[in-house]
C-alpha cells in the first residue's frame, strides 16, 4: 500500500508565503512524476505544477514565477514553495504521485489534500 500525505496548508495573508510538503510512504520500487493540483469548492481539480524524477518541472501559467516545486528523492518528498500568494490561490491542494509498484507496474495515487486559505 502506498500513501501520500500532504502538509503545510494554513491561513496566510495576501502577499505571504507557504511551503507545502508531499510525502510518500509504503512499498514501491520507485517514484516518478509528482504533481500538485488544487480544487475550490464546487470547482474542478486544476493542475498547478509537476516535477519529474530528474527535477524537470512545469507550472501552470497562473502560478509560474510565484510557485516553486522541488523534490528530495532520499526523503521521498516533494515541496511546493508558494510566494506572493493571492486570494485566488485559496483551495485544497492535492498531491498526485506516479510510482512503480513491487510488480514493476506504474500506478498513481492521490493524497488527502491540505487547505490553503489566503485572506486578510
Amino acid at each position: 500500500q502506498v500513501q501520500v500525505v500532504e502538509s503545510g496548508g494554513d491561513l496566510v495573508q495576501p502577499g505571504g508565503s507557504l511551503r507545502l510538503s508531499c510525502g510518500v510512504s509504503g512499498n514501491f520500487l520507485s517514484i516518478g512524476d509528482m504533481k500538485c493540483w488544487r480544487q475550490v469548492p464546487g470547482g474542478q481539480r486544476d493542475f498547478v505544477a509537476t516535477i519529474g524524477l530528474n527535477g524537470d518541472h512545469y507550472y501552470d501559467a497562473a502560478v509560474k514565477g510565484r510557485f516553486t516545486i522541488s523534490r528530495d528523492n532520499t526523503k521521498k518528498t516533494a515541496y511546493l514553495q508558494m510566494d506572493s500568494l493571492h486570494a485566488e490561490d485559496t483551495a485544497v491542494y492535492y498531491c498526485n504521485v506516479r510510482y512503480r509498484d513491487t510488480w514493476s507496474i506504474w500506478r498513481e495515487t492521490w493524497g488527502q489534500g491540505t487547505q490553503v486559505t489566503v485572506s486578510s
